[in-house]
């Protein structure tokens, strides 16, 4: 398939709102991930003798060509337009034809090994990384799927699922992407791990990544489904790592997979839009009992009351 290269430099004080506003256009969109390019990356011993740096800072989002290209340029074009005038970030889109083959492999030069919690490590498959005594690494490679595990939303998930999953429970992840909840969830002790997702290719990478970090396929369940919607049991973990958008249509019906006291983590949702999931979720008799924040995102963890 041919996609287009959407390429937005931006400029800006605050570069992580920046990045995350601009993220969440492409979002919208329904892309799975993003590219997000700096010059203040670090750069690592395994990065070769002649590391390519980014000159300037920038998002990169990938579109299908397909006959809703012109709908979706025209989209990002005035969303950032709008974002210059309300919020003063000045920016350049430019616009580049890559093959798929190619889409998968740009991103792969800044995806180093990183250390999420105090005991859990993402790692590349393609990178070299030494465990360290007790430590979980957790082997991703994201392919077309969204999760590398090093965006906020994904690292605050993660930390979520360490603290509130008990050894010998049941785990469902709602738009596993490439599986990594399900891979930490199955790692730090569950024994049943199950994940949705809309999108067969993250279907078929979140297996093949499940498949790497040696979790057992009599433990495993991924289904090509919207949500809850094909979830006939219940779980003692769920994490949804979606939009704010989807979170709320999520929360009128989750409470049919949860088991009584279950955990619900949710995430994806910038902090402007906390009181309105706080609000949802408090209409609905779900109990807040977490929230964690990093670079303007929200994660928050609650229960049924």
């Amino acid at each position: 398939m041919k996609w287009i290269e959407a390429k937005v430099i931006f400029d800006f004080k605050d570069k992580p709102l920046a990045v995350d506003l601009i993220s969440n256009l492409f979002y919208d969109l329904d892309l799975k991930g993003v590219v997000i390019e700096t010059p203040e990356i670090e750069s690592f011993q395994d990065w070769g003798s002649d590391p390519v740096i980014p000159e300037e800072d920038a998002v990169i989002g990938y579109l299908p060509c397909d006959d809703q290209l012109e709908k979706k340029q025209k989209f990002v074009e005035q969303h950032l337009s709008r974002l210059e005038k309300t919020k003063g970030i000045k920016y350049k889109i430019i616009y580049s034809d890559i093959n798929e083959e190619d889409w998968t492999q740009t991103w792969k030069t800044y995806f180093q090994p990183e250390k999420i919690t105090g005991n859990i490590v993402v790692k590349p498959t393609w990178r070299e990384y030494i465990r360290e005594h007790d430590e979980i690494v957790l082997e991703i490679d994201p392919g077309m799927a969204f999760g590398t595990g090093t965006h906020p939303t994904t690292s605050m998930c993660i930390r979520m699922i360490e603290k509130y999953l008990k050894r010998n429970s049941a785990f469902l992840d709602i738009g596993t992407g490439s599986g990594i909840l399900m891979i930490a969830a199955a790692k730090l002790g569950a024994i049943k791990v199950w994940g949705t997702d809309n999108d067969p290719v993250a279907v078929d990478i979140a297996c093949k990544n499940l498949i790497q970090n040696r979790i057992s396929e009599s433990s495993f369940n991924i289904l090509d489904a919207d949500l809850v919607d094909q979830i006939t049991e219940r779980f003692d973990l769920v994490a949804a790592n979606l939009t704010t958008k989807t979170i709320l249509i999520l929360l009128e019906n989750v409470n049919r997979v949860l088991v009584q006291d279950g955990i619900l983590v949710c995430s994806g949702i910038l902090e402007t839009d906390k009181d309105e999931v706080l609000k949802k979720m408090q209409d609905l008799d779900f109990e807040c009992v977490d929230i964690l924040t990093k670079d303007e995102w929200i994660s928050i963890a609650c229960r049924l009351s």
